[in-house]
């Protein structure tokens, strides 16, 4: 399995809708309205690195209103297990 985070800047009018969008790609777990200088980031989980340059430069990078994008590949995934758990506890 390949994990990627993609920073992605898009129109501001285009924010929210573009997050549903991409939410409901193929390839895309998550994806995170953020502060900053990207406005989202999508987590992309993918089976291999062809997949993963669909995903990217066939899905994300040519929706309306993407602006750019930016790709970081995960090497290893450090999970708080606890965490996952707790959540919902209280």
């Amino acid at each position: 399995m390949i994990d990627a985070i993609v920073l992605i800047e898009t129109e501001p009018a285009r924010i929210a809708a573009l997050a549903d969008e991409l939410v409901a790609s193929r390839g895309v777990a998550e994806v995170y309205s953020v502060t900053g200088e990207y406005d989202l980031v999508a987590m992309v989980r993918v089976g291999a690195h062809e997949d993963l340059a669909d995903v990217v430069t066939q899905g994300i990078a040519c929706a309306e209103g993407v602006r750019r994008t930016h790709t970081l590949v995960a090497f290893r995934a450090y999970r708080d297990a606890d965490y996952a758990w707790d959540l919902g506890s209280d």
